[in-house]
């Protein structure tokens, strides 16, 4: 009987257990490049079977929030670089992902104050955080045909960016109505071209994605983040989410990803927050399956004991509990995170939960 804290191959790597931390934004990346502070966070985590960072933007475009990372310049591979060698000096193995939010974003971060790109123009309820505060999200437009293609060679220039910076792996971002969603579901895809109206066309941007950045980085390192039901960001539910979702499995399938991260329920809420069966989508896939959302030690001991789930992703109990791997082995108590210290700011926190002592 597999448990939580046996090692795992995934693809191409080669993980100490089945505990992933998750991607947490945390807006600790002034400039859009990390830096010392953020070195030292991923450096004390680095027990996890796999870190996925936070989210990380694939383009200038793809940015929806204040001080958040991207892996498209230089720079920014640099400072990656520097993360990345400390977390497998610390014996740790970690993924970036690749991340365009659409048009969960406001002007204020786009390249010459443009609208956002989505796959729709119409614009998502909410509130975009700026350097001005809390402010609308913008009214975006509508990416044309021709133009989709530039996005998937945005997503694969990231993936090799993320492999020049030693990332071990990549996880695509496509949950919580961002870019990649806004497309999936009906609920936002108003397109009549070949990326609307159908689930095989409303897929299809997503399955263009997974297979460039396969062929691009190897199959062995790619993953996908998915969240089926999730409302976040004004994602509507799509009218036949069981079927589009289970699509997309059959059609990634052949891909032989790394593994598929399903968020189950309402993300970092509800986890029966709509009617889904996620065995149905699993036996589409069949490749390495990671959980996610609101799991206890209790929960993920018994999913990995019982073949529902290969991997299971923590997300808020890392934030307080760096030596989470040990304190779920010894079944220790769990440090709360402070709210306050969640985005933004210095060490407080972000660095400066203390492990467990002995």
């Amino acid at each position: 009987m597999s448990s939580l804290f046996d090692p795992i191959q995934i693809g191409d790597l080669s993980l100490a257990n089945r505990i992933v931390m998750a991607p947490l934004t945390r807006s600790r990346s002034p400039g859009l490049v990390p830096g010392e502070l953020v070195v030292e966070y991923y450096r004390q985590r680095a027990t996890a079977g796999l870190i996925i960072s936070e989210g990380t933007q694939v383009c200038a475009e793809g940015q929806g929030y204040i001080d958040t990372p991207g892996i498209h310049t230089p720079e920014q591979v640099a400072g990656w670089k520097r993360v990345t060698d400390a977390v497998h000096a610390a014996g740790g193995k970690i993924a970036a992902q690749l991340w365009h939010v659409g048009r969960i974003s406001h002007t204020s971060f786009q390249p010459e104050g443009r609208a956002p790109v989505s796959s729709t123009a119409r614009q998502a309820a909410g509130q975009s955080f700026t350097k001005e505060g809390f402010v609308p999200n913008s009214a975006p437009r509508a990416l044309r045909t021709k133009e989709i293609a530039d996005v998937v060679a945005q997503f694969v220039h990231a993936a090799r960016c993320a492999m020049e910076a030693g990332f071990d792996a990549v996880e695509v971002h496509g949950a919580n109505g961002y870019l990649l969603d806004q497309f999936m579901r009906d609920s936002i895809n108003d397109r009549t071209d070949d990326y609307g109206g159908s689930i095989a066309n409303r897929a299809r941007f997503t399955i263009e994605v997974m297979t460039a950045v396969s062929q691009a980085i190897g199959s062995g390192r790619a993953g996908l983040r998915l969240s089926p039901v999730t409302p976040s960001n004004d994602a509507g539910p799509d009218s036949q989410a069981q079927t589009l979702f289970n699509h997309v499995a059959e059609q990634l399938a052949p891909l032989k990803l790394a593994f598929l991260h399903v968020v189950e329920g309402q993300t970092g809420g509800a986890r029966d927050y709509a009617p889904f069966d996620y065995a149905a989508m699993r036996e589409r896939f069949a490749g390495p399956w990671m959980v996610n959302n609101g799991y206890t030690r209790e929960m993920a001991l018994q999913a990995v004991a019982d073949k529902r789930a290969d991997l299971v992703a923590f997300g808020r109990p890392f934030i307080s509990n760096p030596d989470l791997v040990r304190r779920l082995r010894l079944n220790a108590e769990l440090q709360t995170p402070d709210r306050a210290t969640m985005y933004g700011g210095g060490a407080q926190g972000y660095t400066d939960y203390p492990a467990l002592g002995g």
